[in-house]
């Protein structure tokens, strides 16, 4: 028997204007009818628009309810209706319908929407990232909800899934713990403990709050199908400039293909757009904040040197001799070096009105300008390739360098931030909590210990750099010289009793809430090992 048709994802909030926002759902039927009823007594309608996700597929490695011997697409709809005329301050009840083929009508259950917020208005802010279905992520976002209620709105710093094309990562994976359940409270993830298992739920939080994202390296596909799994398709990318030189005159479609593309992202999302980037980078005004999303990541290469994967430092040697299989080492996706598009439209963002005039300035990229984890190194900044040949012509060796004093972010980004009075300059990508100040200010806060940590690099625990190189690569500490700020409230300790300026655990769980009235942001963190232990209030700071 076939079971009864349901939504593949409770709805979801995009895009708010100040009389509008867009409620987003999906299903695995392309239905007939999709509504939004809304209003105090559901009295209210919206239709919505369809469209198939075009990359969506599973494969081998997938953890879904069917089995997969190679990547095979899966069909899934996406539903989006506008919401109109609504008013300023006001919070309206919100369900969603989805008609099927044969007439079955499909109902979530409701929710509360609301336009964007004005000036002056009060709200609490949920900064995230880097979920990625990791361990932590569904009690994360339980304690979330459990702590501070209802949040305004997500700033997600990227890395959401950790294959983009992989829809059950998005979904339904069987493990509990897929993107869409963790952020709707509708997870089921087992954490065990201690010899204590607890299932966690996630937090019901973007069914009612608005979510900003910035593309993070897992938003990124590499070439699409030269591989036979998802992962090695994910691992594939190559630089834009490699796959024009080797097609001639090829369509943006065939470019695309032959490097990487953000395709299921952007068919995701309903995100403010900028005319040069699209969705990929904007500035919007929520209440009293300018955010400002940029496109700053690139390609995660190893960094190990045994040769079996695909290399931060050199290229493997089974892949010397044949071009089409090197991976270019850790290479930039969008440019934001002075005088690119990307460059150009931030100078411009930050010197608008709307910029210039908001109380909190922030700004929102993947990639850390200051950290103590791991993907801090090697700089931000295009690998230069150097190679070795035998006497008979052919390759001996194909090394990368990232010189330290080309970091683009550091070099050419920060500066311009901070000459803006940028307040606060957030990030993930390195799965720990730890934060800092420059002279003039502004904040840098990377809060992603939301699922697993692989460590901050502080004493012994030493990031894995290349000997013999010429540039230099710091194995411990911030490579761009900043000291981590100590919390506030209450340090962790570490294993010799003295306080750490960060936090990189596999069983405490971090999160972060911007609160506007106040101009606080606030970390919290949860001990997983102690099921029955109060959320913490650890670190705080305002933004001035």
């Amino acid at each position: 028997m076939n079971s009864a048709p349901q939504l593949l994802s409770d709805p979801f909030l995009q895009l708010p204007t100040e009389t509008t926002v867009n409620v987003v759902w999906f299903t695995e039927f392309a239905g007939t009818e999709h509504n939004v009823l809304y209003g105090k007594n559901l009295e209210q309608s919206a239709i919505a628009t369809t469209t198939k996700l075009s990359r969506m597929r599973e494969d081998q490695d997938s953890h879904a309810k069917n089995q997969y011997q190679q990547p095979t697409p899966r069909d899934i709809w996406r539903h989006e209706a506008t919401v109109r005329d609504l008013t300023s301050g006001d919070r309206l009840p919100y369900q969603v319908t989805s008609t099927t083929e044969d007439g079955t009508t499909v109902k979530s259950r409701e929710f509360t929407l609301a336009p964007k917020p004005q000036l002056g208005t009060p709200l609490k802010i949920l900064l995230t990232s880097d979920h990625q279905l990791k361990p932590m992520t569904a009690a994360n976002l339980q304690k979330v909800v459990e702590t501070v209620g209802r949040v305004d709105a997500v700033f997600f710093a990227g890395d959401m899934v950790n294959v983009p094309d992989r829809a059950s990562e998005w979904f339904d994976d069987s493990r509990g713990c897929a993107f869409f359940p963790c952020l709707q409270g509708r997870g089921s993830y087992d954490l065990t403990k201690n010899g204590t298992k607890t299932t966690y739920t996630g937090g019901e939080i973007i069914q009612h709050a608005p979510l900003f994202s910035t593309i993070g390296n897992h938003e990124v596909m590499g070439r699409y199908a030269y591989s036979d799994s998802l992962d090695g398709e994910f691992d594939d990318a190559v630089p834009r400039a490699i796959a024009k030189a080797r097609l001639k005159d090829a369509s943006d479609r065939t470019l695309k293909d032959h490097s990487f593309n953000t395709d299921t992202y952007e068919e995701i999302f309903t995100l403010p757009k900028s005319e040069s980037g699209g969705k990929t980078y904007y500035a919007l005004s929520f209440g009293d904040v300018r955010l400002v999303v940029l496109y700053a990541t690139n390609t995660w290469r190893y960094p190990h040197l045994n040769g079996k994967f695909k290399g931060k430092y050199r290229e493997r040697e089974a892949d010397l001799n044949q071009p089409e299989k090197w991976g270019y080492g850790q290479h930039i996706f969008e440019a934001i070096t002075p005088g690119s598009p990307q460059y150009i439209w931030l100078q411009q963002e930050l010197c608008s009105p709307a910029f210039q005039q908001a109380k909190f300035k922030i700004v929102m990229l993947h990639h850390p300008p200051h950290s103590l984890g791991g993907n801090i190194v090697p700089a931000y900044t295009d690998p230069v390739q150097s190679i070795e040949r035998h006497e008979d012509g052919t390759i001996k060796a194909i090394r990368y360098e990232y010189p330290q004093d080309a970091d683009y972010l550091i070099r050419d980004v920060v500066p311009l931030l901070e000459a803006a009075n940028v307040q606060l300059v957030f990030y993930g990508h390195s799965h720990l909590w730890n934060r800092f100040v420059s002279p003039n200010g502004t904040h840098y806060l990377e809060t992603s210990n939301v699922g697993n940590s692989y460590g901050a690099h502080v004493g012994e625990n030493k990031r894995p750099i290349p000997e013999g190189y010429q540039e230099h690569y710091a194995a411990i500490g911030d490579p761009n010289g900043r000291e981590p700020v100590m919390p506030t409230i209450a340090p962790f300790s570490n294993e010799n009793s003295k306080p750490t300026p960060y936090i990189a655990s596999n069983d405490i769980t971090v999160f972060s809430i911007f609160d506007t009235a106040s101009g606080l942001i606030t970390s919290y963190a949860f001990d997983t090992r102690e099921t029955n232990s109060k959320v913490v209030k650890f670190d705080e700071f305002q933004l001035k």
